[in-house]
C-alpha cells in the first residue's frame, strides 16, 4: 500500500457548517478508506475526512489491486472508490468487494455523470454515487446517509429510479446497453463523447488494442454493421442523455 505521507494539497477543506455532527468519543468515529488514482483527488479527501468530527481517515490506495491487499489488512467503516481505475473498472472491484465484504458500505464516486454509471454501480453493491464535481457540503451529507445505513443518490436520479421500477420500464435511453459489460459501457460512453481510440486508452489506462477489442464486443453485442455504426449510436447516446439532464 501507499506510503500515507504522500504529498498532499496545501488546502484544507471545510466542511459546510451549516451541518451539525453529533459528539462522538474516538470509539464511534467511521473510519474512511480511498481508492483512487489521483494523487490529488486522494490528499483532498483524506483533509476532507480528517476535517469531519465523526469520521476518520483510514488508508489511500491508488488503484483495485492495491485496495484489495489493503482491504486484507484493514477493513474501514466506509470504502469511498473511483470509478475509473489504472488496473481495472470501479464498478467490477465494488462487485469483488461487496462479495468478500458484504457488510462494508461502499460510495462511488467519478467524473461521469451519474445518469450513466448510478445504476449499474447499486446493481454492483455500492451504497451511493457521487459526482466529483459535487460541493463539500454533498460529499459530507453522503458519508453520513452510508454511515447511517441508507443509500445515497441525487434528487434527480432518485426520481429517476423510483419512476423506472414503479413504471416497471427501462430507463429512457437505454437501448439495451445493458448487454455491455461495466468496462464496455465505459469505453461506449468515452467513444459517444467524441474521443479517439487512443484517448479512450489513455482515460482508461489501457492499451489501444484493447480498446480495439471492447469496440468489437460492442458492435457484436448491440448487432451494429461496423465500427462506423457505433460511432453514430453512441454520439447520439450521449447527446440524449445531455438533453434529457437539462
Amino acid at each position: 500500500m501507499r506510503d500515507e505521507r504522500e504529498k498532499i494539497l496545501p488546502y484544507k477543506i471545510m466542511p459546510n457548517p451549516n451541518l451539525t455532527a453529533p459528539s462522538v468519543d474516538a470509539k464511534a468515529l467511521k473510519r474512511v478508506a480511498i481508492v483512487d488514482d489521483h494523487t490529488m483527488m486522494r490528499g483532498g479527501m483524506k483533509l476532507f475526512i480528517e476535517s469531519l468530527p465523526d469520521f476518520e481517515f483510514a488508508w489511500t490506495s491508488e488503484d483495485a489491486r492495491e485496495a484489495m491487499a489493503a482491504l486484507e489488512a484493514d477493513v474501514p467503516d466506509i470504502l469511498i472508490m473511483d470509478i475509473t481505475l489504472p488496473d481495472r473498472n470501479g464498478i467490477e472491484l465494488v462487485k469483488d468487494v461487496h462479495a468478500i465484504y458484504p457488510d462494508l458500505p461502499v460510495l462511488m464516486m467519478s467524473m461521469h455523470d451519474e445518469s450513466y454509471y448510478a445504476l449499474r454501480a447499486l446493481k454492483a453493491g455500492a451504497k451511493g454515487y457521487l459526482m466529483k464535481s459535487m460541493p463539500n457540503e454533498v460529499y459530507e451529507r453522503a458519508l453520513r446517509r452510508v454511515a447511517e445505513g441508507g443509500t445515497w443518490l441525487s434528487e434527480a436520479m432518485s426520481e429517476q429510479m423510483v419512476q423506472m421500477y414503479t413504471s416497471g420500464t427501462k430507463r429512457e435511453g437505454d437501448d439495451g446497453l445493458e448487454v455491455l459489460t461495466d468496462r464496455e459501457f465505459e469505453v461506449f460512453q468515452l467513444i459517444g463523447e467524441g474521443q479517439s481510440t487512443h484517448q479512450v486508452a489513455a482515460a482508461l489506462h489501457i492499451s489501444t488494442k484493447t480498446v480495439d477489442v471492447h469496440r468489437s464486443n460492442i458492435r457484436t453485442k448491440l448487432k451494429m454493421e461496423d465500427g462506423s455504426a457505433v460511432v453514430r449510436f453512441a454520439i447520439r447516446w450521449v447527446e440524449s442523455r445531455r438533453m434529457a439532464a437539462q
